[in-house]
């Protein structure tokens, strides 16, 4: 299951965002570093089901009507202050936490109502912008410490005469989730010398950077954008970063409208439906959220997610079938499963995702839209229904 953490400076709403994706409980406060001890949970992204080309929708437990919400961990961790990669606040637990997480959503308070270590102060008085390059700064500089600490090892192996450098780097960074590809689509990038010996801090600190680049990709999570200043979300949005406008808390409280039947809303929607069962403190609180919703197309906590998995993992999501004419599986559910691949991913791929008996056993796979047969080397594409032929 794809991993994906929230970081950011405490009180910029990360426990809020987590609440609202998974709808677990977790302590939220007004104050630095309500989140010590790491939060892990179950929460989704959303995809247009293929359901939506039959007559029918299906009867998946995830699909609301033809919107379709795969599964995904959601991890919660301390809030990052600077000099985090030196200990400071919770820094050293923070980025340890983040070492198995596929990408990073940097929930900043576009508000300005927190300052640079999360403490409350006056609504756009704090500078949003200064929260954006910090976690990045932080997190290189981290793994740049990492690379220095363990860079006697690579001196050591360089002494063999089959020394590798992409197979030593790969075998120091596999611990931070860099595959052997990444590392050396980063050293491809990188100007150094040829003796480990002969690199400086310098180079350690751009290997760090690349590696993190490629193996940590970030979304800004411009957050509480129902009381920021617009000018605080328009400079964010100007920025040459993925930034998505956001309200974690009109998230929440629509999740929780929802539950109760208060409104009509399914997450990522861009609008919302409200009842007749709602007081007149709540219609217009909920009128309230409507419109800022109609001005950032919705709350943006799924989108936020959405963009890490699809844009920036450049993931698709594929349906294995037993049944390639009903799209069913042997008890007869209708596209059961979703699996989420990286782009350029094979029916090979998918087995194994499947399980890895499947994959052993795989034989040939049918293309249940088209009812045609298709190669092993076929590039899957996003809601391609499969049916796989195995001997397993």
């Amino acid at each position: 299951m794809l991993s994906i953490a929230l970081a950011g400076k405490p009180n910029a709403g990360k426990s809020t965002f987590y609440t609202a994706a998974t709808m677990a409980e977790v302590d939220v406060a007004n104050y630095p570093f309500t989140t010590i001890d790491a939060n892990r949970g179950v929460s989704y992204v959303r995809t247009e089901c293929p359901c939506l080309e039959r007559e029918e929708r299906c009867n998946a437990d995830n699909c609301e009507d033809g919107k379709r919400y795969v599964p995904i961990e959601l991890l919660d961790v301390a809030g990052l202050v600077p000099g985090a990669h030196e200990g400071k606040g919770l820094g050293n637990q923070f980025l340890d936490e983040l070492t198995n997480a596929d990408v990073i959503v940097n929930v900043v308070d576009a508000s300005g109502g927190t300052n640079e270590k999360g403490e409350p102060v006056d609504i756009g008085e704090h500078d949003p912008l200064e929260d954006i390059d910090f976690v990045e700064e932080e997190m290189d500089l981290w793994l740049a410490d990492i690379v220095e600490r363990n860079w006697e090892s690579v001196e050591r192996k360089s002494r063999s005469p089959d020394f590798d450098i992409d197979d030593a780097l790969a075998d120091m960074l596999s611990g931070f989730g860099a595959s052997p590809t990444q590392i050396a689509t980063v050293l491809r990038e990188l100007d150094y010398p040829e003796d480990p010996i002969q690199w400086e801090d310098d180079h350690r600190e751009e290997l760090a950077g690349l590696v993190r680049e490629r193996t940590k990709p970030i979304v800004v999570a411009a957050n509480k954008i129902d009381v920021a200043p617009e000018e605080n979300v328009e400079k964010l949005l100007e920025l040459d970063k993925p930034v998505i406008p956001t309200t974690a808390e009109g998230e929440l409280a629509l999740r929780r409208a929802a539950d109760n039947d208060l409104v009509d809303y399914d997450p990522g929607d861009e609008n919302l439906e409200i009842g007749d069962e709602v007081s007149d403190a709540q219609r217009d609180a909920l009128e309230g959220l409507a419109a800022t919703m109609a001005e950032w197309d919705g709350t943006g906590v799924q989108g936020a997610l959405d963009y890490a998995v699809y844009e920036l993992l450049e993931h698709i999501t594929a349906y294995p079938v037993e049944d390639a004419s009903k799209w069913s599986d042997g008890s007869g559910n209708v596209l059961p499963d979703a699996h989420l691949l990286p782009e350029g991913s094979t029916p090979v791929d998918l087995a194994y995702a499947v399980h890895s008996d499947i994959g052993d056993g795989y034989l040939h796979a049918v293309n249940a839209k088209t009812s045609r047969e298709i190669g092993e080397d076929y590039e899957l594409e996003e809601s391609d229904v499969i049916k796989i032929v195995s001997t397993n």
